[in-house]
């Protein structure tokens, strides 16, 4: 593994910080007194519709990248979307009233939902076989510390003198500005996505990205890229031309990437993670104490997500998700019978335990879903298909999500403990569809996946490799490679102009 990869899907994976960071800095914005004072003190609607308005974005930036990613390319859409993101925030940090705030919210939704799936799917394109599980796991880790590094500022912006009360909850609105444009601007310098090279017809441009992504001179190294070439080449030549026919061809995969995008979802994780503040206030806790948990709330996330990207290419996507699905509903067991007894009572053993339910829900969830399931959601699908069948696989999750977060203010006032049943439920069905149902991709190409779906998988010979090989170093390709160069170089201008 090269450490040129490494470090361009770490710095992609800044469109992921971007998701994390959002949707973690309102956890401890709507908890902000000078928060409340500013807006009138919001009612439980309001609140709700904060959240919900950001989900909402979320799921049209995931339809509106379908027309973006295979047009303009993972790199592009990227940087388009990281500029819409600015836009939103810049609208957030300088909200005077309740509608700018929401406008800004949703903005941002659409940017960072169009982010959310294709930073991963760039990541998945570029990265080793061997490795990819620990490349694309870079995106969710990024999503836990842009959560992490939101709720520990929320925290510490609250020491600010309550002469300069809006300072609490604008300062950390104000710091998601710098990512967004670094961001767009830093991207111009990352390679372009070899698999949309290839299904651009941009082929010389594509092996020179390719191998400087993987390196040059290893048999293994061409053979993949011949399979790559040839099995996409392939799709091309029987490339679906409508939603009915993707389904009707690929409908296991698609089912498979929209269940696992789904089935997140609706494990609580959101509602959670949003409403953490209040659950801490229905046992007891105040005042910056609040805060504080949700900062250690929010530690707890990368620590832990750094078990999967350690993990997934040795234990494996669908081990992770049925055992991680079991352990949740079994965590939420727990907390709901805690909530049950304590919630509301003076016992502070028992309001700990709630608060201990809580924190092990945010481990195991990184542990085992966070960066699995945006890494499986993406590379189960052909590359033909992977900018639509993401987009609608992000849509799902999102709109669920908007379900469970509108209800999950009055759910907690009127319900109570009672809410975590729905995701109980949910997690113990989500772990039986996935033992059943999903096929293991570890350690295989994103053609090779292909074969687990009953599709057809060109396998180039040792002769078709070393031919490619033998080519380049005669130079029958520098000539081409040469002049891809600088037809890339002239595009790049045009962009930038």
């Amino acid at each position: 593994m090269r450490a040129y990869t490494v470090c361009c899907a770490v710095f992609a994976s800044l469109g992921t910080f971007l998701f994390g960071y959002d949707s973690g800095v309102i956890t401890t914005t709507i908890a902000h007194a000078s928060f409340k004072e500013y807006f009138d003190h919001p009612s439980s609607d309001v609140t709700g519709a904060i959240v919900s308005v950001y989900i909402g974005g979320e799921a049209l930036g995931s339809l509106l990248t379908m027309l973006f990613a295979d047009r303009l390319g993972r790199k592009r859409t990227i940087q388009l979307f990281a500029c819409v993101a600015t836009v939103g925030t810049v609208l957030q940090t300088a909200a005077v009233h309740i509608g700018m705030l929401l406008a800004g919210r949703a903005i941002t939704g659409v940017a960072v939902g169009s982010l959310i799936f294709v930073v991963p799917m760039y990541n998945a394109e570029i990265s080793p076989p061997e490795h990819r599980g620990l490349i694309v796991g870079f995106s969710g880790a990024m999503i836990a510390m842009g959560s992490c590094v939101s709720n520990w500022l929320g925290y510490f912006s609250s020491f600010a003198p309550d002469s300069i009360g809006d300072f609490q909850w604008r300062f950390p609105l104000a710091l998601q500005i710098p990512p967004g444009i670094a961001l767009a601007i830093g991207l111009f310098w990352l390679p372009y996505s070899p698999r949309w090279l290839l299904r651009k017809g941009r082929d010389a441009e594509a092996y020179a990205a390719y191998i400087k992504l993987r390196g040059a001179n290893d048999p293994e190294v061409e053979a993949e890229y011949t399979q790559m070439r040839e099995q996409i080449h392939y799709e091309m030549e029987t490339e679906v031309t409508s939603f009915r026919e993707m389904w009707a061809r690929y409908k296991k995969r698609l089912m498979v990437s929209i269940a696992v995008q789904t089935c997140t979802g609706l494990t609580g994780v959101n509602v959670i993670g949003y409403y953490q503040t209040t659950l801490y206030t229905g046992v007891g806790i105040s005042g910056r104490t609040v805060l504080l948990l949700a900062a250690c709330y929010g530690t707890v996330a990368p620590i832990a997500n750094l078990v999967a990207v350690h993990n997934l290419d040795r234990w494996g996507r669908v081990r992770m998700l049925w055992i991680g699905a079991l352990l949740l509903a079994a965590d939420l067991s727990y907390t709901m019978a805690t909530s049950k007894y304590f919630v509301g009572s003076t016992n502070k053993g028992g309001q700990a335990a709630v608060i201990v339910g809580i924190f092990l829900f945010n481990a195991i969830y990184y542990c085992a879903f966070n960066s699995t399931t945006w890494l499986y959601g993406a590379e189960v699908l052909t590359a033909s298909i992977r900018a639509k069948g993401s987009a609608l696989a992000s849509f799902s999750h999102f709109v669920f999500n908007i379900a469970v977060n509108q209800a999950g203010p009055k759910a907690f006032v009127t319900i109570g403990y009672k809410f975590y049943s729905i995701f109980i439920s949910c997690c113990l069905v989500t772990s039986v569809i996935v033992f059943f149902y999903f096929p293991e991709t570890k350690n295989k190409t994103l053609e090779e996946i292909a074969g687990l779906f009953g599709d057809k998988v060109i396998i180039p010979t040792l002769e078709d490799a070393n031919a490619r090989k033998e080519a380049v170093l005669h130079g029958v390709l520098k000539e081409d490679i040469a002049e891809e160069g600088q037809k890339a170089k002239k595009r790049e201008e045009v962009w930038i102009a």
